[in-house]
């Protein structure tokens, strides 16, 4: 029998292998720069007549740092139930479709730095290193999500299934992005109103011709998320490559 200890260490090595942790610290490190900008915004105005709205100026970053969390969270979750039940699939469809859904979510935080220009009474370097650390958060929980999903499939279906799996959840990411930015849909959308986003989405695949930026923008962040996730995964560490045995989830 497990003592309390013992869960702790285990659930210690399941968070770690999951890079939990600096994509904690990243956040934090996000939403500290954002409090951090607020406050000083309050004390440079020194007014006490400044807006609520001039002080959380850039709030949406904090609100779109929470849904990108959400396909990272959904995937731990899934693979928390593969370890549980290894050969229940049908029980990883929930958390799946939850972390497809939300998927776009993270990497979409990088079109946010078409908010960026200068602020006073804040310098506009601080502005480019607030964004940037949030964007590249972002980047963390796309790429180590997919990573877990990544892993899930293949125990199941291959090395090769999911590699296709990986190729073809990074088009939908450039899809999702393209359709949260342009056509302001939001991903609980997919529920609430299912034939409209998906009206829209066939209006310009079946002609893409006359809609050259939505191929583009999914093209250019299926690519750039490519590149990332080729960048963090595909070199093994000391510790997996130690391993040998099969992949851990």
């Amino acid at each position: 029998m497990l003592t309390t200890i013992d869960r702790l260490i285990q659930s210690h090595h399941f968070l770690a292998r999951h890079a939990l942790y600096p994509i904690l610290l990243s956040s934090l490190l996000a939403i500290g720069l954002f409090a951090s900008r607020a406050y000083l915004v309050v004390r440079l105005e020194n007014s006490p007549a400044i807006s609520l709205g001039h002080t959380l100026t850039y709030a949406f970053l904090v609100w779109n740092l929470f849904l990108a969390w959400i396909p990272f969270l959904s995937s731990l979750w899934a693979a928390r139930i593969h370890q549980r039940f290894p050969s229940h699939w049908w029980y990883l469809l929930i958390p799946g479709a939850l972390w497809l859904a939300f998927f776009p979510n993270a990497p979409y935080i990088v079109t946010d730095f078409l908010h960026l220009r200068a602020r006073a009474p804040i310098p506009f370097w601080y502005d480019v290193g607030m964004l940037t650390v949030f964007a590249w958060t972002g980047l963390f929980l796309a790429v180590f999500s997919l990573r877990t999903m990544q892993t899930l499939v293949k125990s199941f279906l291959g090395a090769v299934a999911s590699w296709l799996f990986v190729l073809g959840s990074l088009g939908l990411g450039g899809l999702g992005v393209y359709i949260g930015r342009f056509l302001r849909w939001n991903s609980w959308d997919l529920l609430l109103h299912p034939r409209n986003v998906l009206a829209d989405v066939i209006i310009r695949l079946a002609d893409p011709l006359n809609h050259p930026r939505t191929l583009g923008v999914t093209f250019l962040f299926a690519a750039f998320l490519l590149v990332c996730y080729l960048t963090f995964t595909i070199i093994p560490s000391p510790e997996r490559s130690a391993l040998r045995g099969g992949d851990q989830i």
